[in-house]
């Protein structure tokens, strides 16, 4: 029997040359066709795509497939079944027979679906029958959120609505009036200029006349930009705008600067972008002066990767999505996050020059006073601009239940001196022999904690599938340890690197030279000296007792998953594998979903601040002044 251990499923599948999706899921083939095979087909499909190996239990123990052929035909007949599954996404070349130890696997290949293909689902109703992926796995789609794949596989815009029982008299005047003299800054001689309010607004696709139904009106992106504040919160309830500045290291100062809805300014679009594009610009060391029309002059690479990063949130956002626009500005980057999800994979997003966007008026608005393109190249422009200092890749990443993107942009060095020096104590001469991007995968995996195959190809802008082998070059050298095997397989470096230099092996070859001491299973990472088995035993049945929610709802809603952090937190310091233990929950997960944002929005407070990527990290819960600053869950945010 091969147990998991000894299984590495993406080894496995490297000679197809598949892309890496990170996603791969093991189905059992001991009772027949899993009939959960489709709900994982459908949740990929609507996801990041990925890869189901057949004839694989859920421990890693390869049973097998005894009649391939058979599972194959079962396959096809299914997945062509319109009255099954709505869309086949796969062609013969997505499915291969895999050999391993005497048998035999079938591995499937999910595409993930284009925008105009979603949803993929199940039966003849989308309603019903639509999954997606997270951390924990398949689950159903609600309601709002199959609507909402609906919404934007269609060819129309969705901030082209007409909004009934709205006109003019809810527009904001001034606003327009300063987009006029902008638009007439940029285009002098346009012949857009010479119409009166409406008449431009309707140029621009903020008043819309629908000849089929004869009917006229606002639309929602006329709303957007220059709406006034009342009107917007009547016609969009979840419409939210937050622009957060934290610039001292003092951790009683919650905020150096905050820009939200609080009724003494018109929080449209025009004016949230006009006020916070300056904020963002003010502590950049780079040249840049403003003409009095607050035109770019002299504007440089680091300027033009902020502003796309900025309008990329406006024009791309789900203003029906929960959470709304929120922009922060910290010492060593700025955090750009939006409701909604991506309209076109991560790969074709780091490959540019495609335009997809949800949100087309609002572009049009932008574009035409210079400060968007319909050309698809905003990625490449912020990841110039970030070039152009040396700093690390800027990244992209989804958020789910609620929907999210976020785009971080560090200004920080592409190879800190630090973390240099460190990785050469550490793995001393072998350190120097390393490829340019095993260095990358080091140097990831060490300041940001871990490093996946997404994020090192958007540092780098390699293949996937030649940043695969590195990842597990690195790993057969004893350099990296790989956590996971199916969903979001994750890298980092092992625990013994952090745990002084008396430890500390000086040659990579030598790190972890047996099978045995390599921590291949995802477990092991509550076994360390910081394991909650370290606490009193009367304290952790005190825990195990704040945490038994999360323990029993492994779907716990978020702002409950988060007070139960704060109770655990509250009076004693706690590290993340111990609360990963007692709330029953991987690591990494816990970290990136709850931990992080809530240190970032000042809710939990790290032993070590200066130093967050420690692996022996602990939290605690921030002092009364803090939390009631902020009443709002970073959740509801």
């Amino acid at each position: 029997m091969i147990q998991s251990q000894n299984f590495n499923p993406i080894e496995l599948i490297l000679p197809l040359e598949w892309e890496e999706s990170g996603e791969l899921e093991f189905k059992s083939a001991r009772g027949g066709f899993p009939k959960s095979l489709w709900e994982t087909y459908s949740a990929m499909a609507n996801t990041h795509g990925g890869v189901i190996l057949l004839g694989v239990e859920d421990d890693g123990e390869i049973t097998g497939i005894a009649d391939p052929a058979k599972f194959k035909k079962t396959f096809w007949d299914t997945i062509n079944n319109r009255g099954k599954v709505n869309v086949n996404l796969l062609s013969e070349s997505d499915i291969a027979t895999l050999k391993h130890d005497g048998k035999t696997i079938l591995a499937i290949r999910a595409p993930q679906a284009s925008r105009y293909q979603r949803p993929i689902y199940l039966g003849q109703n989308p309603l019903l029958g639509t999954y997606r992926r997270n951390y924990e796995g398949d689950y159903h789609c609600s309601e709002k959120e199959v609507r909402r794949m609906l919404s934007d596989s269609s060819d129309e815009s969705a901030d082209s609505r007409i909004l009934e029982h709205f006109g003019m008299q809810d527009i904001d005047v001034l606003s327009l009036q300063q987009y006029r003299n902008r638009f007439r800054s940029h285009k002098l001689n346009h012949p857009w200029i010479n119409e009166d309010d409406k008449g431009l607004l309707t140029k621009l696709g903020g008043w819309y006349h629908d000849r089929k139904n004869n009917q006229e009106g606002l639309t929602v992106a006329g709303l957007l930009m220059f709406g006034t504040d009342d009107a917007i919160r009547e016609a969009l309830p979840q419409y939210h705008v937050d622009y957060r500045e934290k610039m001292s290291a003092d951790p009683a100062i919650r905020w150096t600067d905050r820009l939200t809805i609080d009724g003494t300014w018109q929080p449209n679009l025009f004016q949230f972008y006009t006020k916070v594009i300056l904020r963002l610009y003010a502590d950049l060391k780079t040249p840049f002066i403003l003409d009095k029309d607050l035109f770019r002059k002299g504007e440089t690479e680091v300027h033009e990767a902020v502003r796309e990063a900025l309008v990329n949130a406006l024009i791309h956002a789900d203003y029906a999505g929960m959470g709304g626009i929120v922009i922060e500005k910290l010492p060593h980057r700025f955090i750009f996050s939006n409701p909604g999800t991506l309209l076109v994979s991560l790969d074709q997003l780091l490959q540019g020059n495609i335009s997809e966007c949800r949100n087309k008026a609002l572009q049009t608005m932008f574009t035409m006073i210079g400060i968007a393109e319909k050309a698809g190249s905003g990625m490449d422009k912020i990841r110039k601009g970030w070039e152009s200092q040396h700093w690390r890749a800027p990244f992209v990443k989804e958020q789910m239940q609620p929907d999210r993107v976020y785009w971080e942009l560090p200004m920080m060095s592409l190879i800190p001196e630090e973390s240099e020096a460190h990785l050469q104590a550490l793995f001393g001469d072998e350190f120097r022999r390393l490829s340019k991007i095993e260095v990358q995968g080091l140097v990831t995996a060490d300041v940001e904690n871990f490093v996946d195959n997404m994020r090192l190809r958007q540092v780098t802008g390699n293949h996937a599938t030649d940043i695969t082998r590195i990842l597990q070059g690195l790993v057969s050298k004893g350099a990296l340890v790989q956590e996971g095997r199916t969903r979001g397989t994750r890298y980092r470096l092992p625990d013994s690197v952090y745990k002084g230099a008396d430890s500390v092996h000086k040659d990579i070859d030598s790190v972890y030279k047996g099978a045995d001491s390599v921590h291949k299973d995802i477990d092991s990472v509550y076994k360390g000296a910081d394991s909650v088995h370290n606490l009193r035993e009367v304290e952790i049945e005190v825990l195990e007792g704040i945490a038994m929610p999360a323990r029993k709802n492994k779907r716990l809603a978020p702002q409950q998953m988060e007070q139960v952090i704060k109770e655990l937190c509250d009076g004693r310091w706690l590290s993340r594998r111990q609360l990963a233990e007692l709330l029953n929950r991987h690591i990494d997960t816990l970290r990136i979903r709850f931990l992080t944002p809530m240190v970032e929005h000042g809710l939990l407070a790290l032993r070590y601040p200066d130093k967050p990527n420690r692996v022996d990290q602990a939290y605690t819960l921030a002092n009364s002044a803090d939390r009631d600053c902020e009443a709002l869950s970073v959740h509801k945010l």
